[in-house]
């Protein structure tokens, strides 16, 4: 099993952040794992975009020119990502950021309504853990269990009564995910 995963938007989206939990998931389940930032000078409101490669065997080589899966979670990311997406390859939205949805009929195309679920949730900061669950539900590349770990891990100590709240918005992206 070899994926190849690109996650892009603004910065402040929690697109960096999204990508190490997943890498590290993977390398809690023994799997080989490539994460390559990239990003412009700005904090929030730049563009910020994160490849993640996971694998059963190792990985040759971290730079991409196409991906299996896609999670594009503002227009401009959309524009960039979605013809590098591979024929039978996924794209995940948010219908939030996008405002003209992907037009490619080779892809299998998921809209998620991760803004709409945070403020239902109150608190935007879930935003990433919402579509993540997205992710996971249609491409199970880690266990949710994984994800735990990660964020044990990732997160400061004195940021860990979050944990619970990161795994709810993880299930519900898990329960919002749409096919187009």
């Amino acid at each position: 099993m070899k994926k190849e995963i690109i996650i892009s938007g603004f910065g402040g989206q929690g697109v960096l952040s999204m990508g190490k939990i997943l890498a590290y998931s993977a390398l809690m389940e023994g799997r080989e794992v490539t994460w390559m930032p990239a990003y412009g000078p700005e904090q929030r409101g730049g563009t910020a975009n994160v490849t993640v490669i996971i694998s059963d065997r190792r990985i040759s080589s971290p730079v991409l020119s196409s991906y299996d899966v896609a999670i594009v979670l503002n227009q401009p990311s959309l524009d960039k990502f979605q013809d590098r997406v591979k024929p039978g390859g996924i794209l995940i939205y948010d219908s939030y950021g996008v405002l003209n949805p992907p037009r490619r009929a080779d892809i299998t195309v998921y809209a998620v309504d991760a803004m709409e679920k945070a403020a239902e949730m109150r608190n935007s900061k879930v935003f990433n853990m919402i579509v993540l669950g997205a992710l996971l539900r249609v491409c199970p590349v880690v266990s949710a269990d994984s994800i735990r770990k990660a964020l044990c891990k990732t997160l400061p100590e004195r940021h860990h009564a979050l944990i619970p709240l990161n795994m709810d918005a993880l299930n519900q992206g898990m329960n919002l995910i749409a096919s187009n």
